[in-house]
């Protein structure tokens, strides 16, 4: 089970999948939360559309990127809707459906279109570099430290969310701001190894399980963590021993742990029911 563990690779893809996870999985709790999950995926395709963009212009492959996801970060901080028919998420899902619109036309002009696609969808953890894993721990580490220093602000503004208390926020507001410029930076450098997919994944699926699993807020955040490392570990082994692509992997495992803890809630459920007659 540990035999990936002999190839240098294998062990810096782990190390670049553990660090991309535990930070995505924390800041999945407060997306869920929020009632934003498409967040996720438009600003990880907001960055592929930069990556696409620089690789059309032939500059900027690294700047571009990131000044296009800490825009559309700080345009999503704005949305606010007081119209009772609209939610916050179709806003957001119409920016991804227009950024992958975007990012497919770009990369079709591009020699090699599908094989940039799919490397944009699902990324290619399997070639991390020690100097990316760095550049990662030093930026998602400025992430986590803000998140935990300002934790309370960040998860009271969470809470706002999930009691329908938005209307007292107001159009701008500080810690709604800095949450989206700390996921935008945590997304444009996670899809640089992950992919959108698998980023998405790893921001939603740890946080809806551990929410399935647990009514403690403590532990959702400890269950989430766990899972992103079980997943990375199992993914990682599956496509070292099959033969399967990375970043594939690890999401069919999210999934899997995702089926079993929707079925344990079931069946829990199904225990508590009976109890009670």
């Amino acid at each position: 089970m540990f035999e990936m563990f002999q190839l240098p690779f294998m062990v810096q893809a782990f190390i670049a999948a553990c660090v991309t996870g535990i930070l995505l999985s924390y800041m999945g709790v407060h997306v869920v939360g929020r009632g934003i999950v498409f967040v996720d995926l438009a600003l990880g395709q907001i960055s592929s559309l930069g990556v696409a963009f620089a690789v059309f212009i032939g500059t900027g492959i690294t700047s571009i990127p990131l000044i296009f996801t800490l825009v559309g970060a700080l345009l999503m901080s704005f949305i606010s809707i007081s119209d009772k028919r609209l939610k916050q998420e179709a806003i957001i899902g119409i920016l991804y459906a227009f950024a992958s619109a975007l990012t497919v036309l770009l990369i079709s002009k591009t020699p090699h279109g599908d094989s940039d696609i799919q490397e944009v969808l699902f990324g290619n953890i399997l070639s991390t570099s020690w100097e990316q894993i760095n550049l990662i721990g030093i930026v998602f580490g400025a992430i986590a430290l803000m998140q935990l220093v300002f934790f309370k602000k960040f998860f009271s503004l969470t809470k706002s969310f999930e009691n329908g208390e938005i209307t007292s926020i107001g159009i701008f507001n500080i810690w709604n701001f800095l949450f989206y410029i700390s996921i935008g930076l945590a997304i444009v450098f996670a899809v640089k190894i992950n992919g959108v997919i698998p980023v998405f994944s790893f921001l939603i699926i740890p946080a809806v399980s551990a929410i399935l699993l647990t009514k403690n807020n403590a532990k959702v955040f400890i269950i989430s963590f766990i899972i992103s490392i079980l997943a990375s570990f199992f993914g990682l082994n599956f496509s070292f021993h099959y033969d399967f692509p990375a970043g594939s992997s690890i999401v069919a495992v999210l999934g899997g742990i995702f089926i079993l803890a929707s079925i344990f809630k079931l069946i829990r459920g199904l225990f508590i029911s009976k109890a009670a007659k």
